[in-house]
């Protein structure tokens, strides 16, 4: 028989158990342990109490104001917090980056992954220089302080490029060929076969020769997902990866459309990117 004492110490060790802070990753806020650490998807620190997630507000310009095409320019970004509107200046590290920058052309053939560096009065600041005129798509990735990791994307158009997004819609064709990068090859298996939106899709990527894979940004691989009409972008990380040959993503479309797919891996401190073009269908 059980004592009053032994079973309310019982209880009591049990209550405690039950109070233990869950440990999350800020990113994917599905890998969770009852121990700190670090996600063994993204590589970011587990943290115990994540807040709810709140969206922060960003400010956008550029310098010239009307944005050039094939000259210099300079893009610059603020975080404004939710509650106060005042900038932001903390900012936690994601990846090794405080801040990640993907911009891609309308026709989806002009990808780049930046890191605008942070300047005064809590803004970030790119000099770049977009080849060609037309419509671009940025998403911006970022972490601000006491906050949770934020994805803020926008859309604008070079100087006197007049035609409307929907004319210059790119309808790609899919495109699952072998691909070689700079100094691998990456070859992709999709299940199902085809796509539907809402539904759990993988992605098996093979990389070959595997030999000398390295992280990239703190992860095995980086991937950008956006849909020909620019409306969805989607950044994400290996479900499963060790720096052998095969990577797993896990992906959500949103939508029927058609989506090119950027990967970014590093082998023997090359960064490799290349791209695939997956139609997705509806139910």
């Amino acid at each position: 028989m059980i004592s009053r004492r032994a079973w309310m110490l019982g209880a009591g060790a049990a209550l405690l158990r039950a109070q233990d802070p869950e440990f999350v990753c800020p990113m994917d806020r599905d890998v969770r342990s009852p121990r700190p650490g670090y996600c063994p998807r993204c590589g970011m620190k587990l943290v115990a109490g994540l807040p709810t997630p709140v969206e922060y507000p960003m400010e956008f310009r550029a310098t010239p104001a009307n944005i050039p095409a094939g000259t210099d320019v300079t893009l610059e970004f603020r975080i404004l917090h939710p509650d106060t509107g005042r900038p932001i200046t903390r900012f936690e590290v994601i990846h090794e980056k405080l801040f990640h920058l993907f911009l891609v052309s309308q026709d989806l053939e002009y990808f780049a992954h930046v890191h605008p560096e942070q300047a005064r009065a809590g803004w970030f600041r790119l000099r770049t220089r977009l080849p060609k005129a037309g419509t671009y798509r940025l998403l911006a990735d970022f972490d601000p302080s006491g906050g949770t990791p934020q994805l803020a994307a926008r859309t604008f158009s070079t100087w006197g490029y007049v035609a409307s997004l929907e004319s210059g819609i790119a309808h790609p064709a899919p495109d699952l060929a072998l691909k070689q990068g700079e100094n691998l090859k990456v070859e992709l298996t999709i299940d199902p076969a085809e796509p539907v939106a809402g539904k759990k899709t993988m992605l098996f990527f093979r990389v070959s020769p595997a030999e000398g894979l390295e992280p990239y940004l703190g992860a095995w691989a980086h991937m950008l997902a956006v849909s020909d009409d620019l409306i969805d972008t989607i950044h994400t990380h290996p479900f499963l990866a060790d720096g052998g040959p095969s990577l797993q993503f896990n992906i959500f479309f949103p939508r029927p459309a058609m989506y090119r797919v950027w990967i970014q891996l590093q082998r023997k401190r090359v960064v490799n990117t290349v791209s695939f073009t997956i139609p997705v269908k509806s139910l």
